[in-house]
């Protein structure tokens, strides 16, 4: 056979699995590849919110907004009057932000604010009677679109931390986002409208036809709205350490791969992947990266890469693979995001994109310091930078929190039930648990109501949620019979 036969052969082998991915990852992802966008990286808050407040400012009918977390500071005043300003000129501005992610951040008089100046506000997830455990699922997403016509989604949340104080020496926290124009903002559209729905009354259907529907590239790209237990994001990381060839490059905030996950990982490094890990190396929640570690291990063993970021905090979610496919978007490689949030990512097939991607990612690791396996340890290859200034795990949110039980509770697992080997990394979450059953114990002998009187207010809080429940459920069931009754008579 001929060289250029066998050229001819091996493009047609890789179009043929490249049409075969395309269909694994809409399955995967449950979100359908849209041709004809233009897509542009937006690195830290430097060049997302010029961006952000630019399309806001140029809007003449809507301006859809959603953020996990919203400061009430100088940061977050300046987007309350731009938005403001549109409202007043009639342009139908809607927001949703996340209750436990801005509780901390932003008191009740800045809802209140907005709501003022005409901005239709909704809160998710508040506290409420009949869900005990309702805050365990958080609206984590990320997203703003203008007039249909463009959108962004990003890893940034609204707040000085992702400006930094540069008069005080303190950085800025490292961040990635997109700007999308073409057919895939109506998907973006769409995931918030969804969102909007679910907290009242629905947007109307004039409000969301845009003009984002005519061809303005040539980027393919799909929109991956997770809800909880959907887990297309899962599947998609899955497919992509499972189909990748010559490289994997991650970003994550707060790092806690599942097992399989890991293993998923291990193998494609096994096989000559390039793989690469980037994580914060001080973060904003301390027990995360000390649970991140525990990994650290088995994935440097099978010749995975992993580099810890030297500044404030890597908080950006991203993937290149390949030469071609890229993530960015707010959903972390952990369960919270994979399983338990409402997450919006950004998934491009487009290789002058991923160059971007590439190009970026090696920048960003030239700031970084590698991780390296010793005789005793894992340790950095390089001298430690100093700690940034903070207040340690209050500063965290909750969601990364519940993140951490889980890794928690998947070592202890191990450990009780043997099914699996522990790493030296884990002896600092046992001996933890261990401390603090031991201590509970001790409550529990020495000051039993300490113990007893949450345990029965939580029981009660169940059972009175159960009750409200089964009596709305009641009430449905009734309305619904009397309105057959009715229209049978």
């Amino acid at each position: 056979m001929s060289t250029l036969a066998a050229k001819q052969l091996h493009r047609e082998a890789l179009v043929t699995l490249r049409e075969y991915a395309a269909g694994a990852f809409s399955r995967a992802a449950g979100a359908p590849l849209v041709h004809g966008n233009k897509v542009k990286l937006l690195r830290d808050a430097t060049e997302n919110y010029p961006a952000w407040l630019q399309a806001i400012g140029t809007a003449t009918r809507t301006i859809h907004f959603e953020s996990y977390i919203i400061h009430a500071d100088d940061i977050g005043q300046q987007f309350r009057e731009a938005l403001a300003a549109k409202a007043r000129e009639g342009v139908r501005v809607r927001l949703i932000y996340d209750w436990l992610g801005s509780m901390r951040h932003a008191p009740h008089r800045f809802w209140t604010s907005l709501r003022r100046a005409g901005i239709e506000v909704r809160c998710f997830n508040p506290p409420r009677l009949d869900s005990p455990m309702g805050w365990l699922r958080r609206d984590h997403r990320k997203m703003l679109s203008v007039d249909g016509r463009v959108g962004f989604v990003s890893g940034l949340c609204v707040g000085r931390r992702w400006v930094g104080r540069p008069e005080q020496g303190i950085e800025p926290w490292r961040d990635t986002g997109v700007e999308i124009t073409g057919p895939a903002v109506t998907d973006l559209e769409d995931a918030f409208a969804h969102m909007w729905a679910l907290l009242g009354v629905p947007i109307p259907v004039a409000d969301l036809v845009g003009e984002s529907n005519r061809t303005v590239g040539d980027v393919a790209l799909r929109v991956v709205a997770s809800y909880p237990n959907m887990a297309g994001l899962y599947r998609f990381d899955q497919l992509i350490a499972a189909l990748a060839q010559r490289s994997i490059w991650l970003a994550d905030a707060y790092f806690l791969g599942t097992a399989p996950y890991l293993q998923a990982l291990r193998g494609a490094a096994l096989d000559g992947v390039d793989v690469r890990l980037l994580l914060p190396q001080a973060s904003d929640v301390p027990i995360v990266r000390s649970l991140s570690r525990t990994g650290y291990r088995t994935l440097l063993e099978a010749g995975v890469r992993i580099f810890e970021w030297n500044g404030p905090m890597m908080h950006a979610k991203t993937a290149v693979a390949d030469g071609r496919w890229t993530r960015v978007g707010s959903t972390n490689l952990n369960l919270a995001s994979w399983l338990g949030n409402w997450e919006l990512d950004v998934v491009a097939e487009d290789e002058s994109f991923a160059e971007e991607m590439e190009k970026m990612y090696l920048e960003d690791l030239a700031r970084s310091t590698e991780i390296v396996l010793s005789t005793r340890k894992v340790r950095a290859a390089g001298p430690r930078p100093p700690r940034p200034r903070g207040k340690g795990i209050a500063q965290g949110s909750a969601r990364s929190a519940v993140t951490s039980l889980m890794r928690v509770g998947n070592t202890v697992g191990a450990a009780i039930t043997s099914r699996r080997a522990l790493g030296p990394a884990e002896i600092v979450v046992m001996v933890t648990v261990a401390a603090l059953l031991l201590g509970m114990v001790l409550m529990v002998v020495v000051w039993p109501l300490v113990i007893v009187v949450p345990a029965v207010i939580f029981m009660l809080w169940i059972a009175v949620s159960l009750l409200i429940r089964a009596l709305r459920l009641h009430a449905t069931q009734r309305a619904a019979k009397a309105s057959n009754e009715d229209e049978s008579g």
